[in-house]
Parts: structure tokens; C-alpha cells; sequence
């Protein structure tokens, strides 16, 4: 697809290229991004998870703190009971933007494309996050890549986030960072939920 244009088009496209970067900061808030953890579009809907639901941290059995370094997770593996609350406090101690996402080894697959086309579209920039491009239409159908999952959480170098995850059951449960390469480098850890 090419996009053409002509010069004196030019100050109506920055114009509003301007008014939409601006709306976008201001959703963009501190620059830390959740995925649903209590601002942007909670309602964005993630696909079946049989292995549990958001939780409250009001109603969280324990906190689990997580690392994410450059392509390795701190700790590796997790272990839970069904029906637990976990409140996941995540910090991004490496230099490239990293994701924790909990999921099915297909749910990250799928994922693993929409990381993609972020990073095409210029939202993902290796070690910060274009938050005015992160509310503009990408793809062929045109949806915004507004990254707000209850399961997730996407930050950039030295920033934190919060997850509260209640564990249902058991399965195929991985967390992992889908930003391109970094699954396929070993970015990825298992959940075992008894």
C-alpha cells in the first residue's frame, strides 16, 4: 500500500496528526501501559481463558514480583492454587521493551502477530513505546492497537506494572513476552496451577 500526497496537503496533515497525538498522550497517561489494569479500554475482550479470570487487588492471596531482563524472566517457572488471587508486580529492569502476558501457548501465537504489526507500524521501538501511535488504525481492517488486556502488561526500560489474575485451573498456561523475537529467544515461563 502507498500513500501519496501532495505538498500543500502538508499543514492539514500535520494539523491533524497533531490533535490525534495529543488525544493519545492524554490517554496515554504516565507513559507506564497497562493492559486493564484500571485505565484505557477494560472491555477489550482477550479470548477465552479456561485457567482463570482479572482478579481485584483488594481480593489478592499473595503479590509475586517479576523481573523482566533483556529476553529472561525472574522467576522462570510459577506455581498456584486454583482459586488463587495473585497480584504479579512486573518491572522492566532491561534496556528493550518487554511484555508479561499470561496465556495459552496458541493465545501467545496469535498474539505474537499483533506485536508484529505493532512493531511495523512503528508502536514498538526496541527500547520505548510510540504511545501516540498506539491509539492510530493499523492492519487492513483498520483497529486500533490499544494493548489494554487484563492479562497483560507491556513496559518499557526501567518502568513497572501490575497484573491481578485469579487462577481457575490448571492447563497450558505460559507467561511470556510476545514483543517480536523475544518469545523465540526464551522469553517464556510456565504456570502450574494445582
Amino acid at each position: 500500500m502507498s500513500i501519496n500526497f501532495r505538498f500543500h496537503k502538508l499543514p492539514s496533515l500535520v494539523a491533524a496528526l497533531a490533535i490525534i497525538a495529543a488525544g493519545s498522550a492524554q490517554a496515554a497517561g504516565s507513559g507506564d501501559h497497562h493492559h486493564g489494569a484500571g485505565h484505557g479500554n477494560e472491555a477489550t475482550p482477550v479470548g477465552p481463558m479456561s485457567f482463570g479470570n482479572p482478579g481485584k487487588a483488594a481480593d489478592a492471596d499473595r503479590v509475586v514480583e517479576i523481573v523482566m531482563g533483556d529476553n529472561y524472566f525472574e522467576p522462570e517457572t510459577l506455581s498456584f492454587t486454583a482459586g488463587e488471587t495473585i497480584h504479579f508486580k512486573v518491572v522492566n529492569s532491561g534496556t528493550l521493551v518487554h511484555e508479561f502476558n499470561l496465556g495459552t501457548p496458541s493465545y501467545h501465537e496469535a498474539h505474537q502477530g499483533e506485536m508484529m504489526m505493532m512493531q511495523q507500524h512503528g508502536v514498538l521501538m526496541g527500547d520505548h513505546i510510540n504511545h501516540e501511535m498506539m491509539n492510530m488504525p493499523m492492519g487492513d481492517d483498520g483497529h486500533v492497537m490499544r494493548h489494554d488486556h487484563p492479562n497483560s502488561v507491556l513496559l518499557e526500560p526501567g518502568k513497572s506494572g501490575d497484573i491481578v489474575w485469579t487462577f481457575t485451573s490448571g492447563g497450558d498456561i505460559e507467561f511470556a513476552c510476545n514483543v517480536p523475537g523475544h518469545y523465540a529467544a526464551g522469553m517464556v515461563g510456565t504456570v502450574d496451577v494445582e
